[in-house]
């Protein structure tokens, strides 16, 4: 009313100044117009500063309400989501751009503790920090919206089958408040709880988790990097998680993609090489099933340091009831040879894990294992290799050469020794031993070609590989031994007792040959022309091959098998 006052008055003015004889609006004095105007902008600025008052008084209305407004939203969220007792510390609200919310110490708990091995009772979802921002309008929208949700040091408490039927009493009647569209989580934390006391939840680190499409009943899409603590690298993973089974959050639907790359195995002690692995997963948190390959294309034993090129194919399943892996089955190829491996990955607290494998080699070769395993070069023998052993890895520090423990037997049907002057003499040892002895005389190093079959059953612990039976066989001749060498390849000790077809006196020529006719009758027994002990030591560098009693026999048979 008072600015529609003035304004008809200052019209009445101008109207009664223009209807003057001779007069005109350039007539009417400046100073008559500044009095009216000036007071007709302090009432624009008195209703303005009105207006101010009041936007003021709303915010500060609204950032008093909004704290309560937004924690009771989010525990009633959280309540029936989990349908189980959610826990908030602190909440803070800022309205100075829009609606600005951060949190800390956000804990659910389920109606059972999921690991009451643990001291006090651990929370099934815990929070560290967490923020997000929407306009203020979303505030009072039903259910409220916020397009993003970041996360600090989240960790999710997966309980053991036992307290499934305890979750599923805690079912709460309410509704969604909160709508989230993407949730940005850092530093991550997945524990799956056993059921045995004696082994700690299987644990998952994930540095970098984001979750979207988040609706209602349906499976949320996710992108993880995993922290992978041995070899050292992150594991990127894609794929879907949930629905989230309230009744038993172990039996939630889980499936995805995942890539690891420039893992470097030498953060293990013992082997070494570059490896990458790609596969894919499904099931369920509590039975995960994972198919994938690995490829390694310098990987090397320290015992060794020779690189060879490594691929596997495997399937696996992570048991959540336990926590171990078991391995069904997984296929390697290295150089030519290729073994097959099944058994699990058990885990031991607080150490590590415990390996324990079936492996079974059908189509490899010795060399290739030579290669692999042993540091001479080249490897002192070539040929097919049949084995099965069961090796165990136990957890420790130590060196994985040093740990590794195998118990098997093996086969090498036809068997040739790289060496050649080794190899001649094994040509030149049948031919005598099968009464041949002038043709021995005769073969030439180069013509080196009587296979050897071994056998025996092994057993390898702390870098040294016991024989308990090994069995040596050329056309002529069979030896059946006992004895170890070290990986190292710098002990050899086997005892043992050769069996020659001829007698000893039919093994060489002339005056020899002679002599040795009186003694044929004290080493002709059980069946052989002739038995005599032997034994084999040194290193690999420098072996010696002998009688395994007095020095005069020694003299004997050194003479009898140049």
């Amino acid at each position: 009313m008072p600015l529609l006052f003035h304004t008809i008055l200052i019209r009445k003015v101008a109207a009664s100044a223009s209807s003057r004889p001779g007069s005109s609006s350039a007539s009417v004095p400046v100073l008559q117009m500044r009095g009216p105007r000036r007071r007709l902008w302090r009432w624009i600025a008195a209703i303005l500063l009105l207006v101010l008052v009041v936007a003021v008084f709303c915010v500060r209305f609204a950032i008093s309400h909004a704290e309560p407004i937004l924690r009771t939203r989010v525990i009633e969220t959280l309540s029936t989501r989990f349908k189980s007792r959610v826990e908030l510390a602190t909440l803070h609200v800022s309205v100075m751009n829009g609606l600005q919310v951060s949190g800390t110490g956000l804990r659910i708990y389920g109606a059972t503790d999921p690991n009451p091995y643990e001291p006090g009772v651990q929370p099934l979802l815990e929070v560290q920090e967490f923020r997000f921002q929407t306009p203020l309008r979303d505030l009072f929208r039903e259910p409220m919206h916020v397009h993003t949700v970041y996360v600090n040091g989240l960790t999710v408490n997966i309980p053991p089958k036992e307290g499934r039927q305890q979750v599923r009493n805690m079912r709460r009647r309410g509704k969604m408040s909160i709508w989230v569209a993407e949730f940005n989580c850092q530093n991550t934390k997945l524990l799956i709880n056993t059921l045995r006391p004696d082994k700690p939840p299987l644990e998952f680190d994930i540095s970098d988790l984001k979750m979207k499409e988040i609706g209602p009943g349906q499976p949320l899409n996710f992108n993880a990097t995993l922290i992978n603590p041995k070899p050292v690298g992150d594991i990127q993973s894609a794929g879907k998680f949930g629905p989230l089974n309230e009744t038993s959050p172990r039996e939630t639907a889980l499936e995805g993609t995942y890539s690891f790359t420039h893992a470097d195995l030498g953060t293990l002690k013992g082997i070494g090489g570059i490896l990458s692995s790609t596969g894919k997963y499904g099931g369920t948190l509590g039975r995960i099933e994972v198919e994938g390959k690995t490829d390694t294309p310098d990987f090397r034993v320290a015992v060794s340091g020779h690189p060879v090129p490594l691929h596997t194919d495997f399937h696996a399943i992570v048991d959540g009831t336990d926590g171990d892996t078991y391995l069904q089955p997984v296929k390697a190829r290295f150089l030519h040879s290729s073994f097959t491996a099944q058994g699990k990955v058990v885990r031991v607290n607080p150490h590590g894990h415990d390996i324990v494998l079936d492996v079974v080699l059908g189509r490899s070769r010795i060399e290739d294992l030579l290669k692999l395993g042993v540091r001479t070069d080249p490897p002192i023998m070539t040929g097919a290799v049949e084995m099965e052993t069961k090796l165990n890895l136990p957890p420790s520090d130590a060196d994985i050469a040093t740990r590794l423990k195998l118990d098997g037997n093996f086969h090498i049907p036809d068997g040739l020794f790289s060496n050649g002057k080794i190899q001649a003499r094994i040509d030149s040892l049948s031919l005598r031993s099968q009464g041949k002895p002038k043709l021995a005389k005769q073969v030439p190093e180069q013509d080196a070609n009587v296979p050897s079959d071994l056998s025996g059953t092994f057993k390898l612990d702390n870098g040294v590989l016991h024989f308990s039976l090994l069995h040596f066989q050329i056309p002529g001749t069979h030896a059946d031994m006992t004895g170890e060498y070290t990986l190292d390849g710098n002990t050899f000790d086997f005892h043992g007792k050769l069996k020659f077809q001829a007698r000893l006196s039919q093994m060489t020529t002339g005056w020899k040959s002679i002599l040795l006719k009186p003694v044929d009758p004290f080493f002709h027994k059980n069946g052989a022309g002739a038995e005599i002990p032997f034994k084999i030591s040194g290193t690999r560098d420098d072996l010696h091959f002998g009688l395994d009693f007095h020095q005069k026999d020694k003299t004997s048979y050194s003479a009898v098998t140049r």
